[in-house]
C-alpha cells in the first residue's frame, strides 16, 4: 500500500477518535466502552450476514431530549451466513 493509502487511514482513525471524544463529551458512555459495544455488534451481526468492518460508523445522535445509538454498518453482500454453533 502506498503512502497515501496509510495517511487516509490514519487521518480516518484520527477522526474516528475525536467523534468518540466528542461521543463521551455528550454522554455518560465513554469511548471505551463505545469500541466495546461496537466491537460486540460487529461480532454478532458479522455472524449473520458479512459486513465491512473498516467502513463502520457507531455515533451516539441527540433527538430532543433523548439520545440514541446510530449504527452505519456497510454490508459487503446480501447473503446470509449459516449460523454455527
Amino acid at each position: 500500500m502506498g503512502f497515501l493509502g496509510r495517511k487516509g487511514r490514519s487521518a480516518q482513525n484520527a477522526k474516528d477518535r475525536l467523534q468518540l471524544v466528542l461521543v463521551h463529551d455528550r454522554t455518560d458512555i465513554t469511548p471505551a466502552v463505545l469500541d466495546e459495544l461496537k466491537d460486540d455488534l460487529l461480532a454478532v451481526i458479522s455472524q449473520h450476514i458479512e459486513i465491512d468492518p473498516g467502513a463502520v460508523r457507531i455515533d451516539i445522535a441527540r433527538d430532543g431530549r433523548s439520545q440514541r445509538l446510530v449504527a452505519d454498518i456497510p454490508l459487503r453482500s446480501s447473503t446470509t451466513r449459516r449460523r454455527t454453533g
